[in-house]
């Protein structure tokens, strides 16, 4: 798994690359009126890829977390049916014994 995880590590940084070789020429970024940036568009490019991969991770850090909060709840309800579970099967079994000590007294006699 590590030989697979070098290998793909290594086309991509060969591919990143080989793009940054091919797209050295300067482009003109305006940021925001008044401010421009002229820098060569692959530059520009992999600010542009490293953004929006942060914003994916964050992403998916959100999506784990209300994965693992929705997982907890329904942990905590399990649980506490687990509980009412065994308080019922309690009640259940007092019932029962209250139930045979009745059919064990003779009957009255009248």
């Amino acid at each position: 798994m590590r030989q697979l995880n070098f290998v793909l590590i290594f086309v991509v940084c060969l591919a990143i690359a080989l793009f940054c070789l091919q797209n050295t020429d300067p482009v003109m970024i305006q940021l925001i009126p008044g401010y421009q940036v002229e820098s060569p568009l692959a530059v520009e490019l992999l600010i542009t890829l490293g953004i929006g991969a942060v914003l994916a991770w964050m992403f998916s850090l959100w999506t784990q977390l209300q994965q693992q909060l929705s997982a907890f709840q329904d942990y905590q309800l399990v649980k506490s049916r687990d509980r009412r579970i065994k308080d019922l099967e309690k009640e259940v079994k007092n019932y029962q014994d209250k139930l045979e000590k009745q059919q064990v007294l003779p009957p009255a006699e009248g």
